[in-house]
């Protein structure tokens, strides 16, 4: 893929405790709205956002707080890329992991939609992992053109 120019770029770090999901969502609505995006758009990123952040702490760090880093980028041609990073126990499988209604959580409550919803809000989601290091996880979006009136 060619090199995009970098417009802006944010990076925050913080502890995995889930309250932080809603901070992370926040954070990178504040960030992507010097893009003047459409509503739609800023609500599809958000929620990609707290499916990515939720799954790495839940996730990656299953008996303890760990960190998670979160970097969004703005290239020309109004795309958006948010990295979100985790130095958690990693996946084994990622096409098993990324399989709707698939979970390794014990809680029943979870679904296992994460990624289809993320698949589904995205233009495109890629997610790299190695067992014992961690999981990198890229959401990418490209804004659509406001219409000038």
């Amino acid at each position: 893929m060619m090199k995009q120019k970098l417009i802006n770029k944010m990076k925050i770090v913080f502890p995995g405790y889930s309250e932080n999901e809603r901070f992370s969502r926040a954070a990178v609505s504040s960030f992507v709205s010097q893009l003047d995006p459409l509503v739609d758009e800023l609500s599809d990123i958000k929620t990609a956002v707290s499916e990515g952040v939720t799954n790495a702490i839940v996730h990656a760090y299953p008996d303890t707080i760990g960190e998670v880093q979160l970097e969004v980028k703005i290239v020309e041609g109004r795309r958006v890329i948010i990295k979100i990073k985790d130095k958690g126990c990693g996946i084994e499988d990622i096409e098993k992991a990324m399989e709707p209604m698939f979970t390794t959580s014990p809680d029943e409550e979870r679904a296992g939609l994460g990624f289809a919803v993320m698949q589904s809000f995205m233009d495109s989601v890629r997610l790299r992992s190695r067992v014992g290091k961690g999981t990198v996880l890229t959401l990418e979006k490209t804004l659509r053109e406001k219409e000038h009136k």
